[in-house]
């Protein structure tokens, strides 16, 4: 029989610090994610990072916990639920930091009678810090089981007609809704430049959807930008980044700013605090009139859609 594994990132299982410090330990503790040497991250990591962050977040997630818990695992549980009935397989949301991991997320595929796993990452666009980090860890799980299913997996769909079409309802659907802004700004996850350098093709694959998604929407030149955001520490990341990107647009005279996240398959603390919440104030002190947030695609119908042909062409190989 077959079935999806249907991977993201992770989450902290509740808005406090206690809870955040083990999952951001994790996190940063994968060396896909921070590759600097062990001798000198680790030190940073424990000594300063874990004893302060998660009081910084911990405000940041309770503004956007929802009465379900995480938005982020909430979401992907809709989605999986909406490719489940679409597919008429087991999906089976599993996240690569935190719980429900992707031992557990395996394990409950062979509990159903799946012997076939199509492994799905919610990276649209490949990563080295995303989708080979959450393939590294469905190998480490695939190494302890003697009765391992065949494990199919999908490394990226940035260009996929089906996604592309999904992210243009959206953004229609959101001008429909609330008139259409005097811009449209594609804000991407950034990664190290050093990262890109070594072969990663994320920020490639970002201009490729962003390119595409502008002709989906029949944008011209000047209508739209991309730009990276959720940045840390002092090393360059891809640019241009968006916390700069967005009050310089405020103050060349953008009153109505639109913004989405193609990156991210279901909202989370990026977008929902960080973008919708956070990006705004920055925009309207800067002179703007509004920062509208375009939701992720979440569960919805076309978004479902899409991933279950995504399915589909790889289970006819």
């Amino acid at each position: 029989m077959n079935g999806v594994l249907l991977l993201n990132l992770g989450t902290p299982d509740a808005p406090t610090a206690e809870a955040i410090r083990p999952y951001l330990r994790e996190f940063l503790s994968d060396r896909r994610v921070v590759d600097l040497p062990r001798w000198l991250w680790l030190p940073i990591l424990h000594g300063i990072i874990l004893p302060l962050r998660p009081r910084k977040l911990a405000p940041q997630y309770a503004r956007i916990w929802r009465a379900d818990g995480s938005p982020l695992l909430a979401l992907t549980r809709e989605l999986a639920a909406g490719l489940a009935d679409a597919l008429a397989m087991p999906v089976v949301p599993a996240m690569r930091y935190g719980r429900p991991g992707v031992a557990a997320g395996l394990a409950e595929l062979k509990r159903s009678g799946v012997t076939r796993v199509i492994a799905l990452p919610l990276y649209p666009q490949y990563s080295g810090t995303t989708t080979a980090s959450a393939y590294d860890a469905l190998d480490a799980a695939l190494a302890t089981d003697a009765a391992a299913p065949r494990v199919e997996r999908v490394d990226d769909y940035h260009a996929d007609d089906g996604y592309i079409a999904a992210l243009a309802d959206s953004v229609r659907e959101h001008w429909a809704a609330r008139g259409r802004g005097d811009a449209l700004l594609m804000s991407f996850h950034g990664i190290p430049v050093r990262y890109a350098e070594r072969g990663d093709p994320y920020g490639r694959q970002c201009e490729e959807t962003a390119r595409r998604l502008a002709a989906a929407l029949a944008l011209r030149e000047g209508e739209w930008q991309v730009a990276y955001q959720s940045r840390v520490g002092k090393a360059a990341w891809l640019e241009p980044y968006t916390d700069v990107v967005i009050p310089a647009l405020a103050r060349r005279g953008t009153r109505k700013l639109d913004v989405i996240c193609p990156g991210f398959a279901a909202d989370c603390l990026e977008t929902l605090d960080e973008v919708a919440i956070r990006y705004d104030e920055a925009f309207v002190a800067a002179g703007g009139e509004a920062l509208r947030y375009v939701p992720a695609l979440n569960a919805r119908p076309a978004h479902v859609a899409a991933l279950a042909r995504i399915v589909r062409a790889r289970l006819d190989r």
